[in-house]
């Protein structure tokens, strides 16, 4: 089972549905804040992750957008920013 990062990002109108969605996003998340989260995801995470968020979200109103990333690129960071650290290992609980 090969991982990817993806940036998560959502923008939920719901407060209810917003919490669930961060509560189902986090559960996958090595870091992020508010509403954009990396995660390292198999294909079969990722599918369950698409499937649980789309039973929370209202598409007239809300969105969800996953971009998957290049572990190689070089990352860039301003300000307080920390770049993420790739673990040898992932806890999902």
């Amino acid at each position: 089972m090969q991982r990817h990062l993806f940036l998560v990002a959502y923008d939920i109108a719901s407060n209810r549905s917003r919490n669930r969605a961060r509560r189902e996003v986090k559960g996958n998340a090595i870091g992020g804040q508010k509403s954009l989260f990396e995660c390292w995801l198999t294909t079969g995470e990722l599918q369950q992750l698409m499937a649980a968020l789309r039973s929370l979200i209202d598409p007239a109103t809300d969105r969800i957008i996953f971009v998957q990333l290049d572990p190689r690129a070089r990352i860039e960071a301003l300000g307080r920013a920390v770049a993420p650290v790739a673990a040898n290992y992932f806890y999902q609980g």
